[in-house]
């Protein structure tokens, strides 16, 4: 390893008893993911070599979550929460071999920018912790600086009332060269008010070695912490403002940004125009030029240029649209390819399909793809003409230039410029309707 080197380690372990729930408080959802993926995310800006992150309580859960977002990532564990010092030790091991610099982050902070994350990893102090003026100190630890240096950090519950007069207060991130952390880690005591092993503890013992200590500051906000559902919620505003703004700033039109929603790793291109009360679920990417309509639900895909969406349509993960694809009101496209120039009128649902170009698809066409135990792929060729309330049993194709006729239950292939029809004939009974109609009148004066 070079001293340039960074190595991560999210701390994930708390319980966050005060969300009452049974879900482990970093699996909780802010735009669209959980947050540790949002530390996770911040903390892959600084390009680091290693990443650990410490889980405690849903471990399991976590474990799955984390190997979803970053696989990575490695996980260290902590079955007892005896606080983060402790916690860090927990994570060091699997760092045995690192030989640069440390980056400690929450996974309950969320919202740490990358050029802060930077601004750390690059400080020459031997130890940099991350600090802000608070408006409200409130119970935050603070930092007491001494002639332009980082002389210690004071927990709340072991200050004294002219120290908690400071507004300079901890974040509880910082950066540590990984020899020292080892060191100041191992010699953590847990004589305080909590009997916890504060990691905040490094610092003095840094200082007493006559270790440089600094702090890099940052505005509040950065360092929102989540630790109730007000606050999950106030956070989910916070984001969703912050994104809305991004994406006017990049090109985008919204017709009324304060209904549009965002999630983490949304991506939409310049020129591309989004209506209201469109909701972005994670891994969408939306080129430049598209169109996104109204009251319509993304969530895992991709729309090319020139293509349309909406209204009141959904896209699921797996649905890939090629330019000026038009897919509109209440369209379900779930796991399927639209080639360049394929119409989906309306009232639709395409499953595990492939559609080949110019292809147009009728109102009320089903791809029945799953059997009750498997999902069966169906392949519809360019130029194709789907009639209106075709259902097409997979695995079936139709081919280039072929047609089914409206109403049909489509169950074997049809051939390149073939007409496909599956449905029972016709029988017409003249008189029968009035004379049906007729009878159950009579029957119900009679009652």
């Amino acid at each position: 390893m070079t001293e340039s080197s960074v190595a991560l380690i999210v701390l994930a372990a708390g319980q966050g008893s005060r969300m009452l729930s049974d879900l482990p408080k970093v699996l909780h959802r802010l735009g669209g993911v959980p947050l540790v993926g949002h530390a996770l995310a911040a903390g892959r800006s600084v390009d680091p070599d290693r990443v650990v992150v410490v889980a405690g309580h849903g471990a399991e859960a976590v474990t799955r979550a984390v190997a979803r977002l970053d696989p990575d990532a490695r996980v260290a564990l902590q079955p007892e929460q005896l606080g983060t010092g402790h916690a860090v030790a927990q994570a060091l091991p699997l760092l045995e071999d690192f030989d640069g610099r440390v980056l400690v982050l929450y996974g309950d902070t969320p919202f740490v920018a990358p050029e802060t994350l930077a601004a750390l990893a690059s400080h020459p102090a031997d130890v940099v912790v991350l600090g802000f003026n608070a408006a409200d100190p409130g119970r935050y630890g603070r930092l007491v600086v001494r002639d332009g240096a980082l002389d210690r950090i004071v927990e709340f519950k072991d200050a004294d009332p002219a120290t908690r007069q400071i507004t300079l207060c901890n974040s509880g991130v910082l950066a540590m060269d990984a020899a020292l952390l080892r060191e100041f880690v191992g010699r953590l005591g847990n004589d305080n008010a909590a009997g916890e092993y504060y990691l905040t503890d490094v610092v003095g013992l840094a200082r007493a070695e006559g270790r440089s200590a600094a702090v890099v500051t940052c505005d509040e906000a950065e360092t929102l912490g989540i630790n109730t559902r007000a606050e999950l919620a106030a956070a989910e505003a916070q984001f969703q403002q912050r994104r809305r703004a991004e994406a006017l700033e990049d090109g985008v039109t919204m017709s009324d940004p304060a209904t549009v929603w965002f999630a983490l790793d949304t991506v939409v291109g310049r020129d591309a125009v989004i209506g209201q009360n469109v909701v972005f679920g994670p891994g969408v990417t939306i080129e430049s030029g598209a169109e996104i309509l109204p009251f319509c639900h993304l969530e895992g895909c991709h729309v090319s240029s020139g293509a349309t969406v909406g209204p009141f349509a959904r896209l699921r993960p797996g649905a890939e649209l090629g330019g000026d694809v038009h897919v509109g009101n209440f369209v379900e496209i779930k796991n399927s390819v639209l080639d360049e120039g394929v119409k989906v009128g309306h009232l639709t649902y395409l499953g595990d399909a492939w559609v080949g170009e110019r292809a147009n698809i009728g109102a009320g066409t089903v791809t029945c793809n799953y059997d009750g135990v498997g999902k069966h792929r169906t392949e519809i060729g360019p130029d194709a003409f789907i009639g209106s309330d075709t259902m097409l049993v997979a695995p079936v194709r139709i081919g280039a230039r072929a047609m089914t006729g409206s109403g049909s239950v489509i169950t074997q292939d049809v051939p390149d410029d073939a007409l496909g029809l599956g449905r029972a004939r016709q029988v017409v009974k003249p008189g029968l309707a009035a004379r049906i109609m007729q009878a159950l009148r009579a029957g119900k004066e009679t009652t």
